[in-house]
């Protein structure tokens, strides 16, 4: 069990030592071990997010990469705005690929903040964040149906294009609001 924070909601020292070795044992060689340490950084909560992005930024491989990623998703809430921040701030491929595998798997709780990230100037994260929804698949449905009609036009169009990337679970959606926008005309 961790630590108390302190007031200041800075993580205790004695749990910024535990994250940094959990966050060292992603690349270890025994999987047994690189389970383990993602199952407890998933339960460090909060305080393991700034660590695991860094973590996940600086990951000498994709292996540990996907570690990274599997243990921000088990920390799920927490994690979806500053992993999105990031993304922002991070171009790297691998990076965005990783981070956007971890909101996706973050399900539901993810979708909004995601769909609200899509009004960014920069495609190539737009395509990353519909990679999430789509992998989210379902819950992202309905909070995307109702951007089609969005007043921001790139996020119609996101809203459009991930449905459709979606195909069967999307596409029924965004054709019946397309045909009962054509029936109220």
């Amino acid at each position: 069990m961790m630590a108390q924070q302190n007031p200041r909601n800075n993580p205790d020292p004695a749990d910024e030592k535990k994250i940094n070795e959990l966050i060292a044992a992603l690349g270890d060689p025994s999987v047994d071990k690189r389970h383990e340490a993602v199952q407890a950084l998933g339960e460090c909560g909060k305080p393991a997010v700034p660590v695991l992005i860094k973590a996940l930024a600086d990951s000498p491989d994709n292996d540990h990469r996907w570690y990274a990623a599997v243990a921000l998703s088990r920390i799920g809430g927490p994690a979806i705005d500053p992993l999105i921040a990031a993304m922002r701030v991070n171009r790297e491929k691998d990076f965005r690929r990783y981070a956007a595998a971890a909101l996706g798997n973050m399900g539901a709780p993810a979708v909004e903040s995601l769909i609200h990230a899509m009004g960014s100037d920069d495609a190539e994260l737009r395509g990353y964040l519909s990679q999430a929804l789509c992998r989210i698949g379902k819950p992202a449905v309905e909070p995307l149906t109702r951007r089609l009609d969005h007043a921001d036009a790139i996020l119609r169009t996101c809203a459009s294009l991930t449905l459709w990337q979606m195909g069967e679970t999307g596409l029924p959606a965004m054709v019946e609001k397309i045909q009962g926008d054509e029936d109220r005309s």
